[in-house]
């Protein structure tokens, strides 16, 4: 109750302050290409509900049917120029706010992915859908102490930690270190966005005993997690 309480307050609270920046992302968008300025997707959510997750477009208009299901990477010719400022601060995430005061989401969980790349994770992961115990988030720890291109597998480990070891707490710091990121414009980077303090230089033991729990709470015939997670 604490955390959806926390969720709807300032989710509502961001769209009513942020209003006027939805205005000016939306003018850059289409003076850009003349294109759609929101992009909508069918997102993973808790217990693999599905839901229409909301962005601001920040790549060139149908990319999802020229190139499919790829991932994001640096240099990425899909980015548009005012979609590269606007992932860089994730100001692309706004619109995401709806989602959390909708329910979809939360603030701090694991990121929802597209249904077409929860497929293609599904098959070369088995535990997998155990980052789907909790709600989405529209940051978390894998995002704020881990970098933009980290495998998936290593993703997997945050979200598994974090399911294991979630507090309002640990939201709100996380809350606060993403707001610093983000006016630090630093989401796109290749290494580490905040400070390894001393908490978190135990996050190694802490995954593991997270993985151990993942392996106990397999199916039959999905015994062990992947030796490379």
């Amino acid at each position: 109750m604490l955390k959806r309480g926390f969720d709807v307050l300032l989710s509502a609270l961001g769209l009513i302050v942020s209003l006027p920046v939805w205005a000016v992302i939306a003018l850059a968008i289409k003076l850009q290409d003349n294109g759609p300025v929101f992009y909508r997707q069918q997102r993973v959510g808790k217990d693999g509900r599905l839901f229409m997750g909301l962005k601001f477009r920040s790549m060139v208009f149908d990319a999802d049917k020229r190139w499919g299901a790829v991932p994001a990477k640096e240099n990425d010719p899909r980015i548009t120029k005012v979609g590269k400022l606007l992932r860089a601060t994730a100001m692309d995430e706004l619109p995401q706010l709806w989602n959390i005061l909708r329910g979809d989401m939360s603030f701090v969980g694991p990121r929802p992915e597209w249904i077409e790349l929860v497929k293609q994770f599904r098959r070369e992961i088995p535990c997998f859908d155990l980052r789907h115990k909790v709600k989405p988030g529209l940051t978390g720890l894998a995002q704020v102490y881990g970098h933009s291109e980290i495998s998936r597998r290593h993703k997997l480990r945050y979200d598994l930690l974090y399911a294991r070891r979630q507090s309002f707490w640990m939201d709100i710091r996380l809350v606060l270190l993403s707001f610093a990121v983000t006016f630090a414009g630093r989401w796109e980077v290749r290494e580490g966005k905040a400070p390894r303090r001393r908490p978190l230089l135990r996050a190694k033991k802490a995954i593991a005993r997270s993985v151990w729990a993942a392996q106990t709470s397999l199916p039959k015939g999905a015994s062990e997690l992947p030796p490379s997670l």
